[in-house]
């Protein structure tokens, strides 16, 4: 069993993708498929008047604020129109897939953060009205059921609150819950990189293999997006995931690369 997360950020080959992923799941190999899509929500949100709004925590860490509005847009674009056209490529190439969101079955459910501590003009504020939450619990029983009678599940976010609210998750978080909850082998994180970069964006300078015990040591080296890649990473293999590879989205064949471990390894 493996997992596969694939971002939404600009460049990412979806057809390749989905070529390998086909060929991977007719030669028999069991996996998950999770996506992001946030270019294409930040489009369509300036198209609509609702800019993105993008938030720092006290932490560092940056993260979309998600009120109610900007969570329809998401669900229009992660749950329309990216989920299906990643159902529809596979289709086309003889997969079976199903494309659900994490609300659907509460497939992830969490707790509902409806504020958030942020720092802005070096002040730390709380901002409320937020619909975002972590990944607690994820329906495996759901997943089993579509994997054993020949369904390949294309998961993404949101998720469910415990009250059964949408709340936005982070996606690399989630399939790190997922990667646990399966039992996975691997878990590959492939994004618009070659991996972790220990001077970004100089492609050069890629950290080939971080310690698994040591993963969050290398938070300094990960800008923007990348810091919740690495958390995940951190989250899986302390769940007991074996191997997870933060690999390159935007090559031929990037999920059979990214298993022979072309891009930052831990293990």
């Amino acid at each position: 069993m493996i997992v596969v997360k694939v971002g939404g950020s600009e460049g990412i080959d979806y057809d390749a993708l989905c070529d390998d992923v086909a060929e991977l799941w007719q030669e028999g190999q069991r996996l998950v498929l999770v996506h992001g899509g946030s270019v294409e929500t930040n489009r369509l949100a300036e198209a609509l008047g609702h800019p993105p709004r993008f938030v720092t925590s006290p932490s560092g860490h940056t993260s979309r604020f998600t009120d109610h509005a900007t969570l329809e847009i998401f669900e229009m674009v992660y749950c329309g129109k990216v989920n299906k056209g990643i159902v529809e490529r596979l289709q086309r190439r003889g997969v079976n897939a199903v494309g659900l969101s994490g609300l659907d079955g509460r497939l992830f459910e969490g707790k509902h953060k409806d504020s958030v501590r942020i720092v802005e003009d070096g002040k730390v504020k709380l901002l409320r009205g937020d619909h975002t939450g972590t990944v607690e619990r994820v329906n495996v029983h759901l997943l089993n059921l579509l994997l054993d009678n020949g369904y390949l599940p294309v998961l993404t976010p949101p998720g469910a609150s415990f009250e059964g609210v949408a709340v936005n998750v982070d996606g690399d978080r989630a399939a790190a819950a997922v990667a646990v909850a399966v039992k996975a082998e691997a878990l590959l994180l492939l994004s618009n990189v070659p991996g972790l970069l220990r001077d970004f964006p100089n492609e050069a300078s890629l950290i080939p293999e971080i310690p698994a015990d040591r993963v969050e040591d290398y938070l300094e080296f990960a800008q923007d997006r990348m810091k919740k890649k690495v958390l995940g990473a951190a989250e899986a293999v302390r769940g007991g995931v074996r191997r997870v590879i933060l690999g390159d989205a935007r090559l031929v064949q990037p999920v059979r690369r990214a298993l022979a471990g072309r891009g930052t390894v831990v293990s």
